[in-house]
């Protein structure tokens, strides 16, 4: 994820849900013996390590609560796979220290719901992470990417496998329906369950949303991602990660590497979109990027974080199963 640095938000639970089965919070100790070295002691070490450290756990086995709000099986959501096909290329543009290097993902789903979302460690909070490869491999996933950093944030409106999991408006969000179709909204003007009861399977809230119509937006390069205070999009040219839909469940998906002179120097929000545009996208939409930005393929890494080979994790994946 790009570095950012949010205001603190009163943690809540996600509306519409029964109560969490279980709750707790757990710190990862190296990291925070390290954050509490480099800061001074008292209030304000404590805040850092809570808002960014400790794992606020509000739903501990994801997979458990899905099955009991769905009635759904891990069956159920192999057999929705079926007809469903990737394919995976590899694009380079440019040459020397303006080289582009990007991997497109062309999936057409046998169904919307072939399109899945999986939480790091199967629980559902913030500031808990796991390696995209190692969620796909949990999730015995063909193809991944990364998500939306959704646990980073308190806010915003979070449905996976047509579960609310947060209903917190703030931003531009995008939406897969069941029907297989998709469309960027405003989270302000809506509720979760509204989304729900319209046929929402899978929302992420990051953004921008880059194409709409076939059409590159304007002035997508100044959009903030959130409205806190520090917490903005990085501009310029940057690892990138956006999905996009060609038709109903026609959908693509694409990484672009970056800060790596002479592999890949990455893109910018405009040039995002226009990758988006050429590959036939109708709408799109940005997802979190920097080092987040993996894309995982029948089994191996498929791009190159940040040049070094090494994944960073994040919070969650978008990924179709084989």
């Amino acid at each position: 994820m790009d570095p950012h640095t949010p205001a603190p938000h009163p943690p809540g639970p996600a509306a519409g849900t029964p109560p969490r089965r279980a709750r707790r919070a757990r710190v990862r100790v190296a990291a925070v013996t390290a954050l509490a070295v480099a800061l001074p002691a008292g209030g304000a070490t404590w805040w850092a390590l809570d808002r960014f450290v400790v794992e606020h756990v509000e739903i501990a086995d994801v997979q458990a609560y899905e099955a009991a709000q769905t009635g759904t099986t891990p069956t159920d959501a192999a057999t929705s796979a079926a007809g469903t096909s990737v394919t995976v290329s590899t694009v380079t543009t440019g040459s020397g220290d303006a080289t582009v290097t990007y991997y497109v993902a062309d999936v057409v789903l046998g169904d919307a719901t072939a399109l899945r979302s999986a939480f790091a460690q199967n629980e559902f909070g913030t500031n808990i992470t796991q390696t995209t490869s190692q969620m796909a491999e949990d999730n015995d996933a063909l193809l991944a990417i990364n998500g939306d950093y959704y646990g980073f944030r308190e806010t915003g409106i979070v449905i996976r496998n047509g579960v609310v999991y947060r209903d917190e408006g703030a931003r531009e969000g995008l939406v897969l329906y069941r029907d297989g179709t998709m469309e960027v909204y405003d989270e302000t003007t809506t509720t979760a369950d509204e989304l729900v009861a319209a046929g929402a399977w899978q929302t992420v809230s990051f953004g921008p949303a880059l194409v709409d119509d076939g059409q590159v937006l304007d002035g997508i390069e100044d959009v903030e991602v959130d409205t806190n205070v520090g917490n903005h999009s990085v501009q310029g040219d940057q690892p990138r990660t956006a999905i996009g839909i060609v038709g109903t469940n026609h959908l693509v998906m694409v990484v672009v590497d970056g800060r790596s002179p002479g592999y890949s120097a990455g893109v910018d929000m405009t040039e995002l979109a226009q990758i988006m545009v050429d590959l036939g996208a109708t709408t799109a939409y940005n997802l979190d990027g920097g080092g987040s930005s993996t894309m995982w393929y029948d089994g191996a890494l498929v791009n190159d974080p940040l040049g070094r080979g090494e994944e960073r994790g994040t919070s969650d994946i978008l990924y179709v199963t084989g």
